[in-house]
């Protein structure tokens, strides 16, 4: 899980969208519209780095319908996401 999450934010080129986004959603869970909004970025872009988030395990969903899911952390990664902004800056 470790190597997953350190290959998804820090060795591809979406990376840093993604860092952002599950610091969004550390502090809080959101919707993928919540995300767009807060994170000022196009809401098909939120959409295909969450679907790669959930593809690989990290994240957790409430599912409402598909516009209403609402994203969570998977409690797997939580462990591992304070080495990481230490590593690349928070």
């Amino acid at each position: 899980m470790k190597y997953i999450l350190w290959y998804l934010l820090a060795g591809t080129r979406g990376g840093m969208t993604r860092v952002n986004l599950l610091r969004s959603l550390e502090e809080k869970p959101k919707n993928a519209h919540q995300l767009a909004k807060s994170l000022k970025l196009d809401y098909k872009t939120i959409q295909h780095h969450l679907k790669i988030l959930e593809k690989n395990n990290l994240l957790h969903i409430v599912k409402k319908g598909s516009y209403g899911d609402v994203y969570f952390l998977a409690p797997e990664i939580e462990p591992f996401l304070k080495e990481i902004w230490e590593k690349i800056g928070r």
